[in-house]
């Protein structure tokens, strides 16, 4: 259980200059720029990063392929990187709170959930990549008497991977681990708002054992160092979680650059189906508001379309309306607030004005949409419902990533069924109903790469995690991750 004390004494410890983490190396950015660091907590500076550019992530690219070619972490037998993965995921754990409270002051997630979702989860899945490291075999081919068929799984070279910043440790590990378990070289560009304890990993994993170069740090503006990233012809791989409008750049230079290979998850407007014969329509509508409203809205997955059937309709609106207004808004560093802040205050001006295009398409506001806690100068949204939504409604269609549910009606099966696949998304849902049947009819039906039943959330690291349609292409978690970060290599033996 966390502890208050703990975290106040730590909550205003002053955040040195943060570098870039080169070859090993803590150094500037060549422009010798850098870029000021806000807390959503309380609008105040914090610290400030390094402005990379293109020049540095030149340098870190050629710093991860000097690492790759000469086999220091490549070459490596597998159970000594295991050994070292191992120890970088103990060294995360050792400094949880610390990375928590780091990451809080940086991007305003409730330390709630931040401690276990980032260190915690994080050490984990680089704990798992660590177990599988000497335990993905290659293949054997069934082929005649007088021919050997061999399949090698041989790592790719240098991955770049650019990570967003709602939940920087548990999605920048899903990308290091694997690329790393599988014996690449990284060059990890973090999102410019939430870069803090990104850096701090890497420092620990040098203190691991991991050899210099293996995993680098770039920070620095999306449009100069991601874009560098991107069209760099030396990356072999590029994975991505962020926006679509992004993700479509990213292909673009690869496209420009060497054909490099890149994976993206690019968010969802998933829904959240409640039938009437819900086991529990109160648990329903408690994980309904949980779903959406932790992590102020800021979760890729959130179920920001709430379907159900009209015979519960007003029912469960209010239960849901009810428990929204009952969460806790405040301080991110207070272990009683349910939720934080948002992240920036662009994010938050978004978010408003998303809600001030659901007043005026015509959906009905049932609680929420205000800007709240101004007093303290930090970025607070309080949980907002529409109902009435119409699926041409901007808010059924787009995504807000803000604490804003959307409200849809529906009668039946295949209603439902249509109304959660009119999105040009497809990354999560969920379907609460007794009817093992219905569930089953209902998995098929959606078109999303997680199908939730009678839960949302909660899926751990043995399961992928992936979109369809515009949601993205690829898989973070599980050892089907491991595919994006290895080549197939055929030796066909004629004996």
């Amino acid at each position: 259980m966390l502890d208050q004390a703990a975290i106040d004494a730590i909550r205003h410890d002053p955040v040195s200059p943060r570098q870039l983490l080169i070859g090993g190396k803590s150094v500037a950015a060549v422009s010798g720029k850098s870029i000021p660091v806000f807390s959503p907590i309380d609008g105040k500076q914090l610290t400030t990063i390094a402005e990379g550019g293109a020049e540095d992530i030149d340098a870190a690219v050629k710093a991860a392929r000097e690492a790759f070619d000469d086999g220091r972490w490549s070459r490596m037998a597998p159970a000594q990187r295991k050994k070292i993965m191992h120890r970088f995921a103990d060294l995360i754990e050792k400094h949880a709170l610390e990375l928590a409270v780091l990451g809080v002051r940086d991007n305003g997630t409730e330390i709630s959930m931040a401690y276990k979702a980032e260190p915690l989860s994080a050490a984990n899945t680089v704990r798992f990549y660590a177990e599988a490291i000497d335990k993905v075999y290659g293949e054997v081919a069934p082929t005649a008497d007088n021919v050997l068929g061999l399949v090698h799984r041989e790592p790719i070279g240098v991955v770049g991977a650019i990570v967003p910043w709602n939940f920087p440790l548990m999605i920048g590990a899903w990308k290091i681990a694997p690329a790393l378990a599988a014996g690449n070289s990284v060059v990890l560009k973090p999102a410019e708002i939430a870069s803090l304890t990104l850096l701090r990993i890497a420092e620990l994993a040098l203190e691991a054992g991991m050899p210099d170069g293996v995993f680098n740090v770039v920070t620095g503006q999306g449009r100069v160092a991601g874009e560098a990233l991107g069209l760099h012809m030396d990356v072999d791989v590029l994975v991505f979680t962020g926006s679509g409008g992004v993700g479509r750049r990213l292909l673009e230079y690869s496209a420009r650059s060497n054909i490099k290979r890149v994976y993206l998850e690019l968010g969802g407007k998933s829904p959240n189906i409640v039938f009437a014969d819900a086991p529990d329509l109160d648990v329903a509508a408690k994980t309904a508001a949980f779903g959406i409203f932790r992590n102020a809205g800021q979760v890729c997955v959130a179920g920001s379309r709430l379907l159900v059937e009209a015979s519960i309709h007003d029912e469960f609106v209010e239960k849901v309306k009810q428990i929204a207004e009952k969460m806790t808004v405040g301080d991110p560093l207070d272990v009683n607030s349910a939720i934080g802040a948002v992240s920036s205050e662009v994010q938050l001006e978004k978010d408003l004005e998303f809600i001030t295009e659901a007043e005026r398409e015509g959906a009905r506001r049932v609680t929420g949409g205000e800007r709240i806690r101004t007093e303290t100068g930090g970025y607070y949204l309080a949980p907002t419902i529409f109902d009435g939504l119409k699926p041409d409604m901007t808010l059924a269609r787009e995504e807000v990533f803000g604490p804003v549910l959307g409200v849809l009606k529906f009668e039946g099966e295949e209603e439902a069924a249509r109304l959660a696949n009119d999105t040009v998304y497809g990354l999560a849902s969920a379907v609460w109903t007794q009817n093992l049947s219905r569930a089953h009819r209902m998995i098929r039906a959606i078109k999303a790469g997680v199908v939730h039943v009678n839960t949302y959330g909660g899926a751990d690291g043995t399961v992928p995690l992936g979109g369809v349609k515009q949601s993205g292409n690829g898989h973070d978690k599980s050892l089907h991750a491991l595919d994006k970060y290895v080549d197939l290599k055929t030796a066909w033996i004629q004996l």
